[in-house]
């Protein structure tokens, strides 16, 4: 087993870090389709539509601002999965 100092073992420490990480964002992610699931819900039975065009461009806007051109291709895949089916 490398020490620390060894950069096979630094790659390795932080690739478990990654995919510790990944599965916190799937998780959030999971969470973010279920609340998306419950406005949307919510908006139909008070007779509103699914999609609310005007939110979805703030969160493009948001994820650009935060990430540069491919937050926005981040948020567009968001968008996507939360929309529901």
């Amino acid at each position: 087993m490398p020490d620390a100092g060894h950069p096979e073992a630094v790659i390795a420490a932080a690739r478990g870090r990654i995919d510790e990480l990944d599965g916190r964002i799937i998780a959030l992610i999971r969470e973010r389709m279920a609340v998306s699931a419950h406005v949307q819900r919510t908006r139909l039975a008070a007779g509103g539509r699914r999609v609310h065009l005007a939110r979805e461009m703030e969160i493009l806007r948001h994820y650009r601002e935060g990430l540069g051109r491919p937050g926005t291709q981040l948020a567009m895949t968001l968008l996507e999965l939360c929309r529901g089916r």
